[in-house]
């Protein structure tokens, strides 16, 4: 098997070895989470000097600071922080290049023609190929890296920067704002309802390779958009972060359907930082799907800012041995009549962990608030684990909040009763598990939940024998 064939699909990750050797790399920061890597960083992509400073002020924060968060997963006091190369990004995405020959290998713009709207691919620390369909581009919709946002963009891109994820706020944002490169900026007019998909591509290969994307969102009133994020690795004996920060600011009555699926190699800590503001009648919908990694933090976090603003959060996360996935959603009511639910389904397969983590807010200033959290968890083998940890903080009058949790084990009478059917062990685990999430499956895009079921199945393969 080539390379290329190794690194194959943007609609299909394969939950599989990932040996390919690291594509050429043209700009290498080397190792150290360091004011000398901030410079070369800002030198590469010509930063005015005001933001080369504020990049040193979140890197003498994170220095100040560490990255101790008392509530974390004992793993994440594992990364290496000090072997880590902050940024790299290969070589430019010409036809014939390297790089080129790798988009071909994801099949992007048969994707691209079929299905979405635009599409972004990012390589490690930057974005080597993007579009945006004409017609959407000329309905004054933007659809770039955030470099570009940054400087092309500025009068939209800056008043909005940090406003929804400070910089500051604990020791992730801070080394985000450090190092952040990548990610995606759009723009929405309002009342323009982009009906195809638009997607980024996330790949990260380098070894010791590092993504810090930042991803700004700005939709208008009435406006919709769907976005997806995929996003996968090259296996390595080398740790290896991505720290991604998302901002999205939704105005009023306007729609944002965000959807992640995310394969990642073993040797990946995977921390999100996602928030929303949400203004009156508008609504976000998070969909998301976690496999592999060593360790993943996710908490979408969503500001129900405006009276009738609604937010859905929809998750799937699955742990093998090595594994632990601590994932979750936060919604805070700030505006009276507000709803808001999650729906979370874990499996943990072998000695892999899959944790819920919420915190629901329905404060005394606010009334006629609901919420349901329903939270679901499947152990596989019997050194499966997954533990709870709501908080849900209600006042004033009538506000609702309703949280629903359950674990349950793979039963050994039903893979007993397929295995006389003919099934293999793996088959009939994997049959297992997807009738267990199946109904959340089905919330994704009908050229990814068929692809979610398959990938499933690959992990079973990989967990049996």
């Amino acid at each position: 098997m080539t390379p290329l064939d190794q690194l194959a699909g943007v609609l299909e990750p394969a939950v599989r070895p990932r040996a390919a050797p690291p594509l050429a790399t043209v700009r290498d920061a080397g190792s150290g989470l360091t004011a000398r890597t901030v410079h070369y960083l800002s030198r590469c992509k010509g930063e005015p000097a005001w933001l080369r400073d504020a990049r040193l002020a979140a890197l003498q924060g994170w220095e100040g600071s560490g990255p101790a968060v008392p509530w974390a997963p004992a793993e994440l006091a594992g990364i290496p922080f000090a072997d880590l190369h902050p940024y790299s990004a290969p070589a430019a995405a010409a036809p014939d290049s390297p790089t080129g020959a790798v988009l071909q290998a994801l099949d992007v713009s048969r994707e691209e023609a079929g299905f979405l709207g635009g599409a972004q691919v990012q390589i490690d620390g930057e974005v080597v190929h993007g579009s945006l369909q004409e017609s959407w581009a000329r309905a004054g919709v933007v659809f770039v890296d955030s470099t570009r946002g940054l400087t092309e963009y500025g009068r939209l891109f800056r008043p909005h920067f940090g406003r929804v994820v400070g910089g500051d706020e604990q020791p992730f944002t801070r080394l985000n704002a450090a190092f952040f490169s990548g990610g995606s900026f759009i723009w929405v007019p309002p009342g323009v309802r982009v009906a195809a998909p638009l997607k980024c591509y996330m790949h990260l290969q380098a070894r010791h390779g590092t993504q810090f994307g930042r991803t700004l969102i700005l939709l208008g009133a009435g406006s919709e958009l769907t976005f997806i994020e995929g996003c996968t690795s090259a296996a390595r004996p080398e740790a290896a972060l991505h720290c991604a920060v998302g901002e999205f600011i939704l105005e009023r009555g306007a729609r944002l359907n965000y959807i992640a699926l995310q394969d990642w190699a073993p040797n990946v800590y995977n921390l999100a930082i996602l928030r929303a503001r949400v203004a009156a009648g508008a609504s976000v919908h998070w969909i998301d799907c976690n496999l592999g990694g060593r360790l993943t933090m996710k908490y979408p976090c969503t500001l129900l800012e405006g009276e009738g603003a609604a937010a859905e959060s929809i998750s799937i996360s699955v742990a093998r041995t090595g594994q632990h996935h601590d994932t979750g959603a936060k919604m805070f009511h700030r505006a009276p009549r507000t709803t808001s639910t999650i729906t979370a389904k874990s499996v943990s397969l072998g000695t892999g962990r899959a944790d819920y983590r919420g915190w629901v807010d329905l404060p005394a200033t606010v009334s006629g608030c609901r919420n349901h959290t329903e939270c679901d968890a499947l152990l596989v083998d019997a050194a499966s684990r997954s533990d709870t940890y709501p908080a849900i903080q209600t006042g004033g009058t009538g506000n609702t909040a309703q949280h629903e949790a359950s674990v349950s084990r793979l039963s050994a009478e039903q893979i007993f009763y397929m295995r006389q059917r003919g099934l293999s062990e793996a088959a009939a685990r994997g049959l297992s598990i997807n009738g267990f999430i199946s109904n959340l499956v089905e919330r994704f895009p009908l050229q990814y939940s068929g692809k979610i079921k398959r990938l499933i199945e690959l992990q079973m393969a990989g967990s049996v024998g």
